[in-house]
């Protein structure tokens, strides 16, 4: 599946994460992970699709 779009929902834990599995995606900005911008999610599928999997409050959304 090609992913287009990511994004995170309210109530992130600010866990780091996400971070880990897909640095070139997400990041931790304060207390919230951000979406990298001009991340490129086709090349990142596989760990943007592990990381959602991975998130302990389940926050992180693809498509």
């Amino acid at each position: 599946m090609a992913i287009t779009k990511v994004w995170i929902e309210e109530g992130c834990t600010a866990c780091n994460l996400c971070e880990d599995t897909c640095p070139d995606v997400f990041e931790i900005d304060d207390d919230n992970c951000i979406i990298k911008d001009g991340a490129d999610f086709e090349a990142n599928s596989d760990d943007i699709e592990q990381a959602a999997e991975d998130c302990p409050v389940e926050v992180i959304k693809f498509s």
